[in-house]
């Protein structure tokens, strides 16, 4: 088992950045990747890019690509997204997930972190 915890979020002013950490624990050494979803209500939960857990490589989403980053600290086992230019359109609850496969579909995530609350103000 995997634990996930995540922490950051908020509200934030449009053309501002986000930061958000994930703390993993437990069985990390089956993990493949962790990656980060967003979710807006109503709406399926949005790949947004992963880091793999043992070779620190990622890989974000085209729409992503130059906003986007995804890094990990080995030392505490924490993963962290880093988001800049944010407009309104990015606000949307974010989630990180752990998976032991290459995959994009949140239905082969099987970890997840609690979910935290994102708003970028107009």
């Amino acid at each position: 088992q995997v634990q996930l915890v995540q922490s950051g979020g908020g509200l934030v002013q449009t053309g501002g950045s986000l930061r958000l950490s994930c703390a993993a624990s437990g069985g990390t050494d089956e993990l493949y990747a962790v990656a980060w979803f967003r979710q807006v209500l109503g709406m399926e939960r949005e790949f947004l890019g992963r880091i793999q857990w043992n070779s620190f490589s990622t890989y974000y989403t085209d729409a992503m690509q130059g906003r986007l980053s995804i890094s990990r600290d080995n030392a505490n086992n924490t993963v962290y997204l880093q988001m800049s230019s944010l407009t309104p359109e990015d606000t949307a609850v974010y989630y990180c997930a752990a998976t032991g496969m290459r995959t994009t579909s949140h239905r082969h995530y099987h970890y997840w972190g609690q979910g935290t609350q994102v708003t970028v103000s107009s």
